[in-house]
């Protein structure tokens, strides 16, 4: 399969090795979510689900900051309009968007990284908490926003936000909207790792390449397991975790590791 081409220069698509490098590049506008981006990102990370040459996923921003989120002056705009969609429409339209993204992103059954470069705000700190790993340069502070521009929330950002650092810390900061420096957001759990804006892509594409080297159908069933962890009790998991143990048990990469291990060398992982 070949890479996915963009039809919006709004997203930049790149086929580095096996890591699919996606980048929202509205640099102008603070990467804010346009028609353009999400669109051909729904596509991407369809693409990036099933084509075999792809491993890992990178997720970045162009210029200054990872995602602002949603476009509020083109909101803006909108809110003039006499003439809407019906509110089924609307409806309609919004989880088809939330879901090919933040669901397909969350739900993705390989690695996915974000290297943040700076703020990540409203539904761009929700895309960035789908992915397995956060990166951020000392600039990257987040932010919900939603409440500053009177919104509830888009992207399952309460349910991503409950997990990743506890229902009081979600609540605050859903309701506060209060702006996170970097360091601290590490100290919250929201970013893996803060490191140098000059070492910042870097970095998170060493972790991407050697996520997307590794044993693909391992690390699909070790995702399935951490979801388990939040939703079923202790028991389902031991009985779905031996399940997928069982599953791996049959795979070249599982045969080929302890291969490697009696003979002292690295694994020659091929996703299979």
């Amino acid at each position: 399969m070949t890479t996915y081409t963009s039809d919006s220069e709004e997203l930049i698509v790149e086929l580095d090795g096996r890591v699919a490098r996606l980048t929202l590049n509205r640099p102008e506008a603070r990467n804010a979510l346009s028609d353009g981006m999400t669109n051909n990102l729904i596509r991407a990370i369809r693409w990036a689900a099933i084509d075999d040459e792809v491993g890992a996923v990178l997720l970045t921003g162009a210029g200054s900051a990872f995602c602002s989120g949603g476009d509020v002056k083109r909101m803006n705009q909108d809110a003039g309009h006499d003439r809407r969609p019906s509110q089924s429409a609307q409806l309609d339209a919004l989880t088809s968007r939330h879901q090919g993204i933040a669901g397909a992103l969350r739900a993705l059954p390989k690695p996915s990284v974000a290297a943040l470069p700076g703020p990540a705000a409203g539904a761009g700190l929700a895309i960035a908490l789908c992915c397995d790993f956060r990166i951020g340069a000392p600039k990257a502070l987040i932010s919900t926003g939603y409440a500053n521009i009177g919104l509830s929330g888009d992207y399952g950002i309460a349910w991503l936000l409950t997990r990743t650092v506890g229902p009081a810390a979600a609540r605050a900061l859903l309701l506060t909207s209060d702006r996170i420096p970097a360091d601290e957001a590490k100290q919250m759990g929201i970013l893996n790792e803060v490191v140098d804006e000059a070492h910042l892509q870097d970095e998170a594409l060493t972790l991407a390449r050697r996520l997307a080297a590794g044993p693909l159908v391992a690390y699909a069933a070790i995702k399935k397991n951490l979801d388990d962890a939040l939703d079923v009790d202790h028991h389902t998991a031991i009985n779905r975790e031996a399940e997928r143990l069982l599953a791996c048990r049959q795979t070249h990469d599982y045969r080929e590791a302890i291969q490697a291990f009696a003979q002292k060398r690295p694994p020659n992982f091929k996703g299979q």
